[in-house]
C-alpha cells in the first residue's frame, strides 16, 4: 500500500511539473517577440479563472502540492493574459497613431 501511494505521489509530481512548465514557453514567446496576437484572451481567461478556483480548492482541503502546482499555473497564465491585454492595447493605440487619430 505504501508502495502504491509513494507511486501516486510520484505520479502528481509529475503531473503538477508538466501543468506549470506548459505555460514558460508561451511566456517566453510573447516577450521576446513582444507580440500576444495568437493567444486567445477568452481561453486565457478561463484557465486563468480554473488556476484560481483550483488553487482556492486546495486551499480549502488544506493539499500544499495542489496550491503550489496550481498557484504557480495561475501567475504563468496570468502573466500571458497580461502580456496579451497589455499588447492587444498598444497595437490599437499604434493604429490609430498611424491613421492620425489623437491617443487618449
Amino acid at each position: 500500500m505504501m508502495a502504491h501511494a509513494q507511486a501516486a505521489a510520484a505520479l502528481g509530481a509529475v503531473a503538477a511539473l508538466c501543468s506549470v512548465t506548459s505555460f514558460v514557453p508561451q511566456v517566453v514567446k510573447i516577450v521576446r517577440d513582444r507580440d500576444a496576437a495568437a493567444v486567445s484572451l477568452r481561453m486565457y481567461a478561463i484557465t486563468v479563472t480554473g488556476f484560481a478556483l483550483w488553487t482556492v480548492y486546495g486551499w480549502i482541503l488544506g493539499e500544499w502540492p495542489l496550491i503550489a502546482a496550481n498557484a504557480i499555473s495561475l501567475m504563468l497564465s496570468s502573466i500571458v493574459l497580461a502580456l496579451k491585454i497589455r499588447f492587444t492595447i498598444e497595437r490599437a493605440r499604434s493604429r490609430r497613431t498611424r491613421a492620425g487619430a489623437p491617443d487618449g
